[in-house]
């Protein structure tokens, strides 16, 4: 039975950005040919030492303590994490020993969601993780997210990424608002909350203050395009939209730029930056879109800062920003002690205490409904009941949007265009003509 304790969250290091990677996944992931087929353990003495390696990123709350239980469960095996800083040094990684072979990655490799349309064209580099003694453990849209056509699983799902929205209370005070965070879900909409009742909360509270709404455009832009389904491709053909007669994401673009620049409403900051980074010191902004894992670099790079809180509310109804697998490639001299171990791992008390550790928000229905993660309140931010509040944020989301082979890329090419004009002042119209070329140049 798991510990009814209500535990408080510590520091973490998690955060899932997006990335461009060096190098187009599929264009290096061809060089590798058919891939490689799973080495034979017949034969093979089970009681044999043997060391596995889990190459994380960031901060999945796999603690020294949590790999050091699993080695005493398992007298023969040393756990051994490799832990990248961010999340595009760990797909740079990969994507460069799996065009090479295979030789020198990890016996499990984690790996962000968004990467996932990108490998899933070569799964033969994978151990198939299908097994039906885990059936019913993960909710069932992340199952299917690491699931080929022909039912082939080439990750055990991590945490997921389901949004609130974090406020500074002291900052809403200072500018008439309400700090109570129910009173604040109200004030954005509560539970028929839009993105246009987010944006007029904005243009209140920056009237009187100097400090902006939200960080920036692009974290905005990601929680809004997040709620279509198949925004970039087309969920039927996987074939990509033709950018430019793209009026879902084009009205998003110019939505979140009319809001970030013409009201004022974005702090002009590059998410995981050295500006955004200080301007959690500097009082810059009062707002952020808020996955679970976004508590932990919030805590962190707001040391001395009080007032930060959570709100059980998101414009638009349900979104999920990130969440990460677990995978073991095929090329691996312990495949099958290697699936023991990422199944371990994502088993819903080791996913609970992650959850305890770095705030991940496990993607296990058990762990979701566990007395751990339902009484689990943060103490920095103001006690929120972030385990319950995540848990309905959870249950808000419809399923997966469909995201194929091109979704890295063309995503990347819209970012790039709003940054352009959050950041730099560029003109919008030019910069989305900016992207229009980076879309043909694909």
């Amino acid at each position: 039975m798991l510990d009814s304790t209500r535990p408080t969250a510590r520091r973490t290091r998690r955060a899932v950005a997006a990335t461009a990677g060096v190098a187009s996944l599929a264009l290096a992931l061809t060089a590798c040919g058919g891939g490689s087929e799973e080495p034979s353990a017949e034969g093979a003495d089970p009681d044999e030492p043997i060391t596995l390696t889990v190459a994380t990123f960031n901060d999945f709350g796999y603690s020294d303590e949590l790999l050091a239980r699993y080695s005493e469960e398992h007298p023969n095996v040393t756990v051994e994490q490799v832990k990248a800083a961010k999340s595009e040094d760990a797909r740079s990684n990969l994507t460069t020993k799996l065009a090479a072979g295979g030789d020198g990655l990890a016996d499990i490799e984690a790996i962000e969601v968004d990467w996932l349309p990108e490998l899933m064209e070569f799964p033969d580099l994978f151990t198939d993780l299908a097994d039906p003694a885990l059936d019913g453990r993960w909710l069932d849209w992340k199952v299917q997210q690491a699931t080929t056509p022909d039912g082939k699983v080439i990750g055990y799902g991590t945490d997921i990424g389901p949004e609130a929205i974090c406020y500074r209370a002291d900052l809403f005070e200072a500018a008439g608002l309400p700090t109570d965070r129910e009173k604040v879900a109200e004030l954005l909409g509560g539970d028929d909350a839009t993105w246009d009742d987010y944006f007029a909360a904005g243009k209140k509270f920056v009237g009187k203050s100097d400090a902006a709404w939200y960080d920036g455009a692009v974290p905005t832009y990601q929680g809004m395009v997040n709620q279509l389904d198949g925004a970039y491709e087309d969920p039927a053909t996987g074939e990509p939209k033709d950018l430019a007669s793209n009026t879902a994401v084009k009205d998003l673009y110019d939505q979140v730029l009319t809001a970030s620049v013409d009201d004022e409403l974005s702090a002009g900051l590059e998410q995981w930056g050295e500006d955004w980074v200080a301007g959690f010191q500097n009082d810059a902004f009062a707002t952020m879109l808020c996955p679970a894992w976004m508590t932990g670099p919030i805590e962190e790079n707001s040391g001395g800062i009080t007032g930060w809180d959570v709100a059980d509310v998101f414009p638009g109804g349900g979104g999920n920003w990130g969440g990460s697998f677990l995978t073991v490639p095929a090329s691996g001299p312990n495949v099958e002690a290697a699936q023991e171990l990422a199944a371990w791992l994502t088993d819903p008390a080791q996913q609970t205490e992650a959850f305890e550790n770095a705030g991940t928000f496990p993607s296990q229905v058990d762990a979701q409904a566990s007395e751990q993660v339902q009484s689990f309140t943060n103490d920095f931010f103001n006690e929120a009941p972030v385990g319950e509040i995540f848990t309905a944020r959870a249950e808000a989301i419809d399923g997966a949007p469909f995201k194929g082979q091109h979704y890295f890329a063309i995503h990347q090419a819209v970012q790039n265009a709003l940054n352009r004009v959050d950041l730099n002042g560029d003109d919008p119209e030019k910069s989305w003509q900016g992207a229009l070329d980076e879309y043909a140049s694909l």
